[in-house]
């Protein structure tokens, strides 16, 4: 009866939080209007700009960042590494499955499905957009997305280190073999601004900000109140984030409006099936929930800063591949937001109160 009780009491939603996709879908029709209504908005933030990461943006994902970053326990970091089974569900299911997946559904749907409905030369492009996505695991949204999942924020710190290491050699090998294409050059100071950005400097923050509360205030006021008065922070941050994407995107949604549903379909499956994949394995190997859910969304979730970069660089900036790679952001939080709660709801599948990660 306790643990029902806890089980309970941990699903309890915020405000915000149960009315999470009204929300959203507020706030891209707000970004689409904004942007319409007063282009020099987009105009003026996208000065502010290095190594196609948008610092504005940037600045929101890292509000939505430190609230986990701050929870982290580093002796968690420690035990992540004694505890495998989900470092190895991540980094298969991100590099030897879902390129390759990507690869097969893009495919499938954009050069055969919808023949019809594409040129051959511009399905081509929005093949390699896929494929580009599909080569680059997330970096900085995962920690919101495991935050909303209460994941174990030490052990998806890890799982994220360990997809960037791997990220910087095998990104480049894998697009280079799908696509046919030789000469990749990876854009690292993508690579490395977003790590310092994303990874770096909140959990710099986090640390200093956690060991300072805890040493003044103690751990009861660190608990009860800093944690409470962080709130919202995360929720009200991706709101904000998504304001500014979209309206930065308001002409390519309005101009292009068949061409992105069509490219939408086969990337919104492929980010299902992804997670599907790896919430099973993870289900299967009996981890924790708190582990469980990040290792599934981070594979589901797109690196789309690096993606973006290297399609305009190989394609050019009006290039298919570019829009494609857009679109992949223009997806990615929705459908990203449906799996969190999946993951919220089937809690129950994964043991509790067991060290089994």
């Amino acid at each position: 009866m306790d643990n029902k009780r806890h089980i309970k009491k941990g699903k309890e939603l915020s405000f915000f939080e149960r009315y999470l996709s009204v929300w959203v879908a507020l706030c891209i029709v707000a970004g689409v209007a904004v942007g319409q209504l007063f282009p020099s908005f987009p105009q003026t933030l996208s000065r502010f700009k290095y190594a196609q990461v948008s610092i504005p943006v940037a600045i929101l994902i890292w509000l939505m960042i430190y609230p986990m970053m701050v929870q982290i326990d580093f002796s968690s970091i420690v035990n992540a590494t004694k505890n495998p089974k989900g470092l190895v569900v991540t980094c298969v299911t991100n590099w030897l499955i879902k390129p390759f997946t990507m690869y097969l559904i893009a495919y499938l749907f954009l050069k055969v499905i919808f023949r019809a409905l594409i040129p051959a030369s511009l399905s081509t492009e929005y093949l390699a957009g896929a494929v580009l996505l599909g080569a680059a695991p997330c970096t900085a949204m995962v920690f919101v997305w495991s935050y909303l999942t209460k994941g174990d924020a030490g052990y998806t710190l890890v799982q994220v280190a360990v997809n960037d290491l791997i990220l910087v050699v095998a990104f480049a090998p894998i697009v280079m073999f799908l696509l046919g294409v030789s000469n990749i050059q990876v854009p690292y100071d993508t690579v490395i601004l977003s790590v310092i950005l994303f990874v770096v400097i909140p959990l710099t923050a986090g640390f200093i900000s956690r060991n300072y509360i805890l040493r003044v205030k103690g751990a009861e006021w660190f608990e009860n109140v800093f944690l409470r008065k962080l709130g919202n922070t995360t929720i009200v941050g991706l709101l904000l984030t998504l304001i500014i994407i979209f309206s930065f995107q308001g002409d390519v949604i309005l101009k292009n409006p068949i061409h992105i549903g069509l490219i939408a379909v086969p990337l919104t499956i492929q980010t299902f099936l992804i997670f599907i994949i790896a919430y099973l394995w993870a289900k299967a190997w009996k981890l924790k929930h708190s582990v469980a859910a990040p290792a599934a969304l981070i594979g589901a979730s797109n690196f789309f800063e690096l993606a973006v970069a290297v399609a305009i660089s190989l394609f050019g900036l009006e290039s298919g591949a570019a829009l494609a790679t857009v679109v992949g952001v223009l997806v990615e939080v929705p459908v990203m937001l449906g799996l969190v709660r999946i993951a919220n709801r089937t809690t129950h599948w994964f043991p509790a109160g067991t060290n089994n990660n």
